[in-house]
């Protein structure tokens, strides 16, 4: 029996990044993937896919809605959908490929079948010939990720009611797609098909899309779909979802009048959400189990009540973000090799990758209500903005938030373009426990869209912000 110091269980963000974090560090370390390639839900079928699309569907978009306004006229012009699914096929098998070369560099030993418990320092690996082979290990660090979450009553074909795996991979643009569930994943994949000519109809179940980040970010991201061809049915409940070969159907409760809506189109996304994948690990045998949610309880170290397993990423409490994920798997290879890591999970940030894009990090304006802190709010629209007018990306804010009596920063909230990178300047201002007035006396190249940040860090103090 071969034994590692450390195993990875999973090669997701957070286990491939932490099995390359445990081998920097000096530990023989093995990786155990269930699949025939690396990289998880988010290399896959996930974060990276969906990106590509979303690149390529807002180029179409572009082309068909602003060019003529920067001078391009266009004749002819139609959407090859097979062609951007080939496009972006080749991005992840290039970005998969990535991980089996860094596994190589890295001299990590991967095994490719089902990781599972025989007890808390030996796992059993089946292959898919049924073959087992059985490891030793010092540390077990689970990092299985989750997969999407099920709706009672709607039963998933993959063809006409289908999940965001199948999304990814459609032939033909839908007429009308309906969506369940108005979370980051439906919104991003909503939007790759409404920008190629799909009406898109969101069932949602709460007052709001989006409901982790800012109302003030939900509420305008709405407005800005609607334009796109979205309609939201809000506060309303699936009671039922029909599929025949060419069509597919939903009925909906609407929870203040009970009136029933029914819905008729191509295709039914079920997107509301992920659960924890823990299926086949045989926690039991190790003495672990998963609480209500399905989630491995950890302490503020990723460890489980079992000492030497750990959990990371979207099997334990928090965000399920991939770059969270990274972190914690960072982390535990440095815990384990007897370091002093950091994680401030309040400050990892997320993100909606929409056009525009939606990014927050820090506490909402709802949460300081509900601790009762006192704060002010400085907010500047990006229509101010003489970047932002000249490439044609006016919708969106940036709001930031800071306490009323120290002036640190506490929250930064931005719908606007390319507010994915930059929320890092929030990010790091927070890390550093940065006050308003800070990011407000920092020089900020002209034109660019983050002088909106330093606009609205101005009206947070004391309404000085220049350009409105």
């Amino acid at each position: 029996m071969d034994t590692f110091d450390v195993v990875i269980i999973g090669s997701g963000p957070g286990g491939y990044v932490g099995a390359i974090r445990a081998a920097q560090l000096g530990f023989k370390t093995a990786l155990i993937e269930k699949y025939s390639t690396m990289g998880g839900t988010c290399l896959n079928v996930g974060c990276i896919p969906s990106k590509a699309m979303l690149d390529s569907s807002e180029h179409f978009h572009n082309a068909q809605h602003t060019f003529s306004e920067h001078g391009i006229q266009l004749s002819n012009l139609k959407i090859d959908l097979p062609q951007l699914v080939k496009r972006k096929n080749e991005v992840v098998k290039q970005t998969v490929g990535g991980i089996d070369f860094l596994m190589k560099k890295n001299k990590i030993t991967v095994f490719r079948g089902i990781g599972s418990f025989e007890n808390k320092n030996t796992i059993n690996i089946k292959d898919d010939s049924g073959k087992t082979t059985q490891i030793s290990a010092g540390k077990v660090i689970i990092a299985t990720g989750s997969k999407p979450s099920s709706v009672p009553g709607v039963v998933v074909d993959k063809k006409r009611i289908i999940t965001s795996t199948e999304a990814l991979n459609l032939q033909e643009v839908p007429k009308h797609m309906i969506i369940i569930g108005g979370g980051v994943i439906g919104m991003e994949l909503g939007s790759v098909y409404a920008r190629l000519g799909a009406k898109v109809s969101v069932v949602e179940f709460t007052d709001g899309i989006c409901g982790a980040f800012d109302k003030t970010l939900s509420k305008e991201l709405q407005k800005v779909l609607t334009k796109l061809d979205f309609t939201f049915y809000l506060q309303h409940k699936v009671t039922e979802a029909k599929s025949t070969a060419k069509s597919a159907s939903i009925k909906a409760e609407s929870l203040k009048t009970g009136e029933i809506v029914e819905l008729k189109g191509d295709i039914v996304l079920v997107s509301t959400g992920r659960r924890p994948y823990t299926d086949g690990l045989n926690l039991e045998k190790a003495g672990l189990k998963t609480d209500e949610k399905g989630r491995i309880a950890v302490n503020e170290n990723c460890e489980t009540e079992v000492a030497g397993i750990f959990a990371i990423g979207d099997v334990v409490r928090g965000a399920m973000l991939a770059h969270k994920a990274e972190e914690e798997g960072t982390f535990v290879a440095e815990f384990i090799a007897g370091q002093h890591p950091h994680i401030n999970h309040l400050l990892i940030p997320n993100v909606v990758y929409t056009w525009p894009e939606v990014a927050s990090v820090g506490f909402t304006e709802e949460q300081l209500k509900e601790n009762k802190t006192a704060y002010k709010v400085g907010s500047f629209p990006f229509k101010a903005s003489g970047r932002a007018r000249a490439s044609m990306d006016t919708d969106g804010l940036v709001k930031i938030l800071a306490d009323a009596t120290t002036d640190e920063v506490l929250g930064v909230h931005i719908i606007g373009p390319r507010a994915a990178d930059m929320i890092m300047e929030a990010v790091v201002a927070m890390e550093f426990r940065a006050s308003a007035e800070d990011i407000s006396r920092i020089s900020h190249a002209h034109p660019t869209f983050s002088e909106a940040t330093r606009e609205a860090a101005l009206a947070a103090t004391g309404n000085r912000a220049i350009h409105i």
